[in-house]
């Protein structure tokens, strides 16, 4: 497991546009919630224009608390909690006026200790309330309310912990082979990441849609058109040819193709100018 919050910004489309008309920043659930959490992520805006934010999600459920105070709806306004599901495609929200949200990262097979009754790909692509999905409905208030960034975080700690996640080997089995896919280029076939888990290709994919949410082919993929973002992003000069086959792909047409399907648009668009 990493030590603290993640620095990196990958599957942030054009992170830096982002971070200079938002306040983002991220930080660390308590010690024993560290197993299943990937971190907190707070962000607080107060634009004069509009703004379009767009991530690539990664293999994660989250738990998302949002106020949107140029919302459409008394709910957007006042604020709301949902659970968000491993989300397939490319996330995208528009940001306008004041608005603050406060969301709960889960390690890709970290949630489903939290919500054992119903597999995690029962909420990939959705997103449902979360006093519905989870025992407890969560402290809104609370964890949006304050400026005091400690008690905020203090109250996630505080209602996760009251859930009681239970130790879980399985859960623990599909975060370590999402973790190997995250961090070892060299893990490129479905077949290769089950005979190191010690499972059948089956039987690792019955465990990815019950602790991950999507298969472990897809987490495989959307890892690596991660790289090739943040590559896409760093600058022009980009061996697009040796790219794609370090991190196994036939051909750059086929990395190029999986690239713009995932994003929208192909890699030179995000070249800088």
């Amino acid at each position: 497991m990493t030590a603290g919050p993640r620095r990196d910004t990958r599957g942030i489309v054009d992170a830096p546009d982002l971070f200079a008309r938002v306040r983002f920043r991220r930080r660390e659930p308590a010690a024993a919630l560290r197993p299943y959490l990937e971190h907190y992520w707070l962000i607080d805006w107060d634009l004069a224009e509009p703004y379009a934010a767009h991530v690539v999600p990664h293999p994660s459920v989250n738990l998302v608390c949002q106020r949107y105070e140029a919302g459409d709806s008394p709910r957007e306004r006042s604020g709301y909690a949902e659970v968000a599901g491993v989300d397939p495609g490319l996330f995208t929200r528009k940001l306008a006026g004041r608005g603050r949200v406060c969301g709960v990262q889960f390690r890709p097979g970290g949630f489903a200790p939290f919500a054992p009754g119903r597999p995690v790909s029962a909420w990939t692509g959705q997103r449902a309330d979360a006093a519905e999905v989870l025992r407890l409905p969560p402290p809104v208030d609370a964890v949006l309310g304050p400026d005091d960034e400690d008690a905020r975080v203090a109250a996630l700690d505080a209602f996760l912990l009251a859930l009681e996640p239970r130790p879980d080997p399985r859960a623990d089995l599909a975060m370590a082979a999402v973790e190997r896919v995250r961090t070892d280029r060299t893990v490129r076939r479905v077949a290769g990441l089950a005979r190191d888990t010690g499972l059948s290709a089956r039987s690792l994919q019955r465990l990815f849609s019950a602790y991950v949410g999507v298969g472990p082919k897809w987490v495989i993929l959307r890892y690596r058109i991660h790289e090739a973002l943040e590559a896409a992003e760093s600058g022009p000069a980009v061996d697009w040819a040796r790219l794609a086959t370090d991190l196994g792909y036939s051909d750059q047409a086929h990395l190029v193709r999986d690239f713009t399907a995932t994003v929208g648009v192909p890699p030179t668009a995000f070249a800088p100018h």
